[in-house]
């Protein structure tokens, strides 16, 4: 095999992300803290500070005790307490900085901590700290910022601990010294391969919270459908017009749950239930289904969808003292997201409305048309279900069954109701539509390991055992024979249900895997895992108890900040992971011999306000390079992460975002669904100068085409010479990017996306590659060996 050198070039074609609009960004100047002094304020408003107004027992607000000037940054706490102003200031990446600051303080008492001072959070800088009474001083850092272009200067009470007293900040500045010069000279050697990468790094997460199922994937239109919340209250979806007080609940003779609604009439008197802000589409059937029962005196019940000028109606009579399920059909005549569904009692006497169901007819067994059409575009191979924080108060039990009987519940770990529509039998089926594998999470937090054993048992057993037999009471015979399951989650975190000491969730892992394990064998079992001493116990005392480890981890928001800095929070994580259980292998005996990896079955940005509803976040662009430059990231460490959840799917935290009516990619599913289809899966050496960009570089299954994944997280363009040896090229390059308008670019639903995938352009091979600001791309390369 001999050495090539390769030189490619795309001579008229510039790779762009986020040119047209973002071309100023490179007018920025570096270094620059807004307001240093703090002489423009707004009432109480400092002009490019800011400070956690839920802070307890502290006072931030400016004085007119200053080092120069008139004003200065001013924190007093009484008790001990957490103090923090802070500022965003962008810098360039690899370059060296001096930072001077002047603070002053009175009567500081650290609670065990270094006192008040300047930090620079993001960077490696230690921090001088002041306590007792000081004068104004100067303090000075000289510090290097590496792969970062930003740093957030904060002025604090406490450098890492809390306090109480006052403390003044004044006169800040940041002087430029250096920069690195960087030339990028990247080398691929094609004949070094590393192990091929999991296609498991595609999978995906979906938790019951929020919109993530119910307002998401499930197609149900109706809120709380089974009346946990009593009509009328502020908590329900369900309002009540006409004579309120005609409405009562039954809490003995009940459908299902804890109690029914009873609306009775009067003639002219009476109670009507009715829901809001329902969405149609145009010219649609919609079918449901109500159930019912009545005294003598009901004359009929009718059933009204109204919008706009229309009012289509269904009729109901011959109704019985005996609950019984009556038919809905109604057809939409125009996209509206503001239609009303009422429930209206005829005659004299009451009427027991069990529960009621209203479904676009477009749906598929009850998930919704147009969000599966982009589930099996994601084409992720394996889905975790169902928590998250969810699952660790979760009866599964409650989720099998006649669907309209099943429970509802308060959702134990978040907002909402659980109504137990979507449960094992609905989301193994979810998986057979969208040809993914099942990953389900049992309850460690409150459940117990017989709970964990027979759910085991309930999907794998054999239709002779007991729990096979309800599995097959309840419509499927077949055993799915699910593969990996996960003992409870994050356990360590005093958020979880069930919250334990490491101590005790070793115990309760080895109970659980012992007795999950003893109905089937064949499963492949994920302990929950936390870098540090909780790791550590956890793989010394369980690794013969466990086949896989899981860790978690979400980044924030530098919107504001350096996109550098944004972009790298998502490979950094991973490397860290990948870098402490490598350094495990080596520390713990327990592990001589073993090969238990990584399950990154939570990763993703979570910041901002939640537009789709409970945690319903939107991505931005920078956030879907992160997504990227992760994915380059998990190529590097094929040896030690075996599988990846992207979290969530759809609304929560998610890469799919619907409103009632629509759908949609946001910006990281464009990327996680460009790259599943796109970037290779077989690592090979990657040398020379990469910075300033984040780089992957994989081979095809078949070994005939190296993809080239390039992140261009700085504001301008990059060009740079590619060698590549170990193999010949043939063809001509294809080239497949994400672009966008800017770096904060969303796609919404309803709304044509502005955030895309666009390829595939072809380039003849040159002499240098090219990318353009703030640009995602791959590139296709034909070799030969």
């Amino acid at each position: 095999m001999r050495a090539l050198l390769l030189f490619v070039t795309i001579p008229i074609i510039i790779l762009s992300g986020c040119t047209p609009q973002n071309a100023s960004k490179t007018g920025i100047e570096y270094g620059v803290i807004q307001n240093p002094s703090a002489e423009i304020t707004d009432g109480s408003v400092v002009k490019g500070w800011s400070f956690d107004a839920r802070a307890r027992n502290v006072i931030h607000f400016y004085d007119n005790v200053a080092q120069s000037g008139t004003k200065s940054l001013f924190i007093n706490a009484d008790r001990f307490a957490v103090g923090k102003w802070s500022s965003k200031v962008l810098l360039k990446p690899w370059s060296k900085y001096r930072f001077t600051g002047w603070i002053k303080t009175e009567n500081l008492v650290s609670q065990g901590g270094k006192g008040a001072g300047f930090r620079m959070d993001g960077l490696n800088v230690e921090a001088k700290g002041f306590t007792g009474t000081n004068g104004w001083t100067l303090v000075n850092y000289e510090f290097e910022t590496g792969n970062n272009d930003c740093v957030t200067i904060a002025c604090v009470l406490d450098i890492d601990k809390t306090a109480k007293g006052r403390a003044w900040f004044d006169n800040m500045n940041i002087e430029f010294i250096s920069s690195e010069k960087i030339s990028t000279d990247l080398k691929i050697n094609t004949a070094k391969k590393a192990e091929p990468m999991p296609v498991y790094i595609y999978g995906q997460f979906i938790e019951h919270l929020g919109r993530c199922i119910y307002g998401g994937i499930w197609a149900e239109m109706l809120e709380d459908r089974k009346f946990w919340y009593v009509p009328g209250t502020r908590e329900s979806a369900w309002k009540i017009s006409g004579t309120q007080e005609l409405l009562t609940m039954e809490n003995k003779d009940v459908f299902t749950g804890n109690q029914t609604p009873v609306l009775s009439c009067d003639g002219e008197k009476k109670a009507i239930l009715f829901q809001e802000n329902l969405g149609l589409k145009e010219n649609l059937d919609y079918d449901g289904r109500i159930v019912l029962k009545a005294t003598g005196g009901v004359q009929k019940v009718i059933v009204s969808l109204r919008w706009d000028d229309k009012n289509e109606m269904v009729e109901i009579s011959g109704l019985t003292n005996k609950y019984s399920t009556y038919p809905l059909k109604f057809k939409s005549t125009v996209l509206v997201h503001d239609a009303v569904i009422s429930i209206e009692p005829v005659g004299k006497g009451k009427v027991w409305v069990g529960t009621v169901s209203l479904m676009p007819s477009d749906n598929i067994e009850g998930f919704r048309s147009d969000v599966l059409a982009l589930l099996r575009e994601l084409n992720s191979p394996v889905y975790r279900w169902p928590g998250g924080n969810f699952v660790s108060g979760y009866n599964w039990r409650d989720g099998i069954g006649d669907r309209d009987k099943r429970p509802p519940r308060k959702n134990p770990a978040w907002q909402g109701v659980e109504a137990n529509d979507v449960g094992i039998h609905e989301f193994m089926r979810l998986c057979e539509l969208i040809k993914t594998e099942p990953y389900i999470a049992v309850n460690a937090g409150l459940g117990s390991s017989d709970e964990a054993m027979a759910e085991v048992q309930y999907t794998n057993g054999d239709e002779n055992t007991q729990m096979g037999k309800l599995r097959t009471a309840n419509g499927h015979g077949n055993p799915w024979k699910v593969k990996f399951w996960s003992i409870g989650n994050e356990m360590y975190g005093n958020w979880q249900l069930g919250h334990m000491s490491t101590e005790q969730f070793v115990a309760k892992n080895n109970d659980f895997s012992q007795r999950m394990r003893s109905v089937d064998p064949a499963i492949k079992l994920i302990s929950v895992g936390d870098l540090g001493d909780w790791d550590k116990m956890v793989l010394t005392n369980c690794s013969d108890k466990m086949d896989y480890i899981s860790e978690h981890f979400y980044k924030q928001d530098y919107h504001g900040g350096g996109l550098m800095t944004h972009v790298n929070q998502i490979p950094d994580a991973i490397r860290e992971k990948a870098a402490a259980h490598r350094e495990y292998r080596n520390t713990i005996p327990a592990l001589k011999g073993k090969d238990i990896r990584i399950c990154m079955d939570e990763w993703n940005y979570w910041y901002g306000p939640t537009v789709y509803g409970e945690l319903g976040t939107r991505y931005f662009f920078r956030d879907a390079m992160g997504i990227a430059a992760g994915l380059n990231e998990y190529s590097k460490n094929s040896d030690i992460i075996y599988m990846a959840n992207y979290a969530q799917t759809v609304n929560v935290i998610g890469c799919i975002k619907t409103n009632t009516t629509n759908s949609v990619f946001d910006a990281t599913g464009q990327v996680l669904k460009l790259y599943r289809k796109k970037f290779g899966f077989i690592p090979v050496e990657i040398s020379g100068e990469i910075r300033p960009l984040n780089i992957g570089a994989t081979l095809t299954s078949a070994g005939d085409t190296l993809t080239l994944s390039v992140v261009n997280p700085t504001w301008e363009a990059v060009e740079f010479p590619l060698s590549v040896t170990g193999a010949n090229t043939t063809g001509n390059i294809e080239i497949w990017k994400v672009t966008a308008p800017d770096d904060m670019s969303t796609n919404e639903p309803g709304r044509e996306p502005v955030v895309k995938i666009s390829g595939p352009e072809t380039s003849a091979i040159g002499s240098k590659l090219r990318v353009g600001p703030a640009s995602i791309s791959i590139f296709r390369i034909p070799i030969k060996n």
